[in-house]
């Protein structure tokens, strides 16, 4: 592989944050009606920015989504990981600010509407290993990020680690619905 390990790595790293932010877009716009009642359970905006939050957020993580994927072969600017990273790291502040209030119970929002997420150190650590490993994209400047092989095994590696997040994510959410367990 004629590239740097350090950029397959963050270029995995981007199409795995850019799938989490896609299909987490599109799962927001098609329950949109639930979104402000999520963002409102963390208690962490005021009333007033709940509802502009809940019409932002998917369209920004489908924006987000979208460079981060296209920035792996055209030049751009470094602002998408930038902000991608700034974004998953607001996430994980947000849960880890409701687990430290003992307020694990709230759904955490990043998974599909219909499978309920509780909050869990796991999905914290997840946000700010995936932000960390967008950091190389940030320092790249606007040069391409990756070409032939290297872009291959970025991708193929970033789906496979999408697919193994989605069914983690999945397994613990349908663990949370088993009858007899407390819901917190």
């Amino acid at each position: 592989m004629g590239g740097s390990i350090l950029l397959i790595i963050s270029g995995t790293a981007a199409v795995v944050v850019a799938l989490l932010f896609l299909v987490a877009g599109i799962d927001k716009l098609r329950h949109r009606a639930l979104l402000p009642g999520v963002i409102a359970s963390y208690r962490l905006l005021p009333a007033a920015l709940v509802a502009p939050a809940a019409a932002a957020l998917p369209v920004a993580e489908l924006v987000i989504g979208g460079v981060l994927l296209l920035g792996l072969t055209v030049a751009l600017p470094p602002l998408a990981p930038l902000v991608a990273a700034l974004l998953l790291l607001v996430f994980a502040g947000a849960m880890a600010i409701n687990i430290q209030r003992g307020r694990r119970h709230i759904d955490c929002g990043c998974g599909h509407a219909g499978l309920r997420q509780q909050l869990g150190w796991g999905q914290v650590a997840r946000n700010v290993v995936l932000a960390a490993a967008l950091l190389p994209l940030v320092s790249v400047g606007s040069a391409p990020l990756l070409a032939g092989t290297d872009l291959a095994v970025a991708v193929a590696a970033g789906i496979a680690l999408y697919l193994l997040l989605l069914l983690f994510t999945t397994l613990n959410a349908v663990a949370g619905l088993a009858p007899g367990r407390a819901r917190g």
